[in-house]
């Protein structure tokens, strides 16, 4: 028997033993009247922080691996 197998069976198996059912979770029927603070929604655009970029010719890498190196101690 394979283990994914094992690992998807074993909740199932172990879901037949419980002696009472999960409590049920559900909303007030009233949600006018509830005390929750709610901040509005503001519409937001999913391509506001976009920023165009077009490709450029690869650098030598040599020369950019020495810009972003740490200062090496003279010791």
């Amino acid at each position: 028997m394979k283990p994914i197998f094992l690992v998807a069976t074993l909740p199932l198996l172990a879901s037949g033993c419980a002696a009472t059912l999960p409590l049920d979770v559900i909303a007030s029927g009233d949600l006018a009247a509830s005390q929750a603070e709610v901040r509005p929604l503001k519409y937001t655009s999913p391509v506001s922080g976009y920023t165009h970029r077009v490709p450029v010719d690869p650098r030598p890498w040599r020369n950019q691996n020495d810009a972003q190196a740490p200062e090496r101690d003279a010791s």
